[in-house]
């Protein structure tokens, strides 16, 4: 561009002026540029920090035994819990009503328009009704209080204004303290629904630990998916065994049972004795490591010098999900196979293909 400046500038002064002015506003567009990236960037980080600043405020504030004093509630309850909320916090609460489904609480969302207008008839006495609303104003929870009141079920109020009407009138009303939304204008629910989630997670993993909720009952709620496929797909599932499993004896030279390695796809050898019981494993990693320590003469040698005695081994009945854990329980050192022994004998192997294929990783 300067080269361009000085052929001109013989010929036409004018041009001078020009090309002057483009480079300096040119050179204001790139800094503004990078500012905005800046600004962007900067933006991001201090939504951020604002955001733990406000859940932080509300960790110092709140008072624990309001919560508690719902969890007992709810832990009484004889009947449904029930949830309710309007906008966003209607959003909330189906979700929190999701979460104590699956963790063995009886519960169900019902929009308030479905409550005033027919659907309060399942409201008994036994129940018990959460109402979420962050400024405890909301016309319509308020319209549904006497009824509820009427059929004599237990009201919790979930609220974040402890002056509210709706607080003073619930039986049990649970305080969650906002300093403020996230939003510039202080108006888009943000911080307040991320409160009123934990304390729908707190309630729920609450009422699942005082109920003692097995793991076994969880994963009959969860048969579908891959999180059901973790806590009820076991071992035995997944497993090669039978004619699939890759068996030789200690005795067998490592030339005659290459073969045998190669021809069952797991990676490995099981040495068995006659009775079946393991004594070592034989993997592709071994037998690299031998030719290139011993060369070929290693082919010529029994399996028992060279295979590995101290092998993991999961049991037949184990969870898939356990068994990937122990598999992976050194994180430098990944194992890709691994026997599968049921009373003390090999019942099969168990490969990390398997795992993954079935959709449990």
């Amino acid at each position: 561009m300067v080269g361009l400046l000085e052929i001109l500038l013989p010929y036409e002064p004018s041009v001078k002026i020009f090309l002057r002015n483009f480079i300096q506003d040119f050179k204001q567009i790139a800094k503004y540029s990078i500012v905005v990236q800046l600004m962007r960037k900067c933006m991001v980080k201090n939504l951020l920090e604002e955001t733990r600043k406000y859940l932080d405020y509300f960790f110092q504030s709140v008072d624990p035994s309001s919560i508690e004093k719902a969890v007992e509630a709810c832990l009484d309850c004889q009947g449904i819990i029930l949830l309710t909320g309007v906008g966003k916090s209607g959003i909330i609460a189906e979700k929190i009503a999701m979460t104590l489904i699956s963790t063995g609480t009886k519960a169900l969302y019902l929009p308030i328009a479905n409550f005033l207008h027919g659907d309060i008839g399942i409201v008994s006495e036994k129940d018990v009704l959460i109402m979420l609303s962050k400024s405890g104003e909301t016309e319509e929870l308020l319209n549904l209080v006497p009824y509820v009141q009427r059929r004599k079920a237990k009201m919790i109020s979930v609220v974040s204004n402890a002056q509210s009407r709706l607080a003073r009138q619930s039986d049990i009303s649970v305080f969650l303290p906002v300093e403020k939304e996230l939003c510039s204008f202080d108006l888009v629910p943000t911080i307040s629904t991320q409160l009123q989630l934990i304390f729908g997670d707190v309630l729920s993993i609450a009422l699942m630990q005082k109920k003692q909720f097995p793991l076994s009952a969880y994963a009959l709620n969860h048969p579908s998916g891959s999180l059901g496929k973790k806590m009820t797909v076991q071992v035995r599932d997944i497993m090669l065994s039978g004619v699939h499993l890759p068996l030789c004896r200690p005795t067998d030279k490592l030339v005659d049972v290459l073969v045998e390695l190669s021809n069952k796809k797991c990676g490995a050898l099981l040495v068995v004795n006659e009775e079946r019981s393991l004594l070592g494993i034989f993997t592709d990693g071994d037998l690299r490591r031998a030719l290139q320590a011993q060369g070929s003469c290693v082919l010529d040698q029994p399996i028992s010098s060279v295979m590995t005695t101290a092998a993991i081994c999961i049991e037949d009945n184990m969870l898939a999900w356990d068994a990937m854990k122990q598999m992976q329980k050194n994180p430098g050192r990944w194992v890709m196979v691994t026997p599968v022994l049921k009373e003390g004998k090999v019942e099969g192997i168990l490969r990390m293909h398997d795992i993954v294929h079935a959709g449990i990783s």
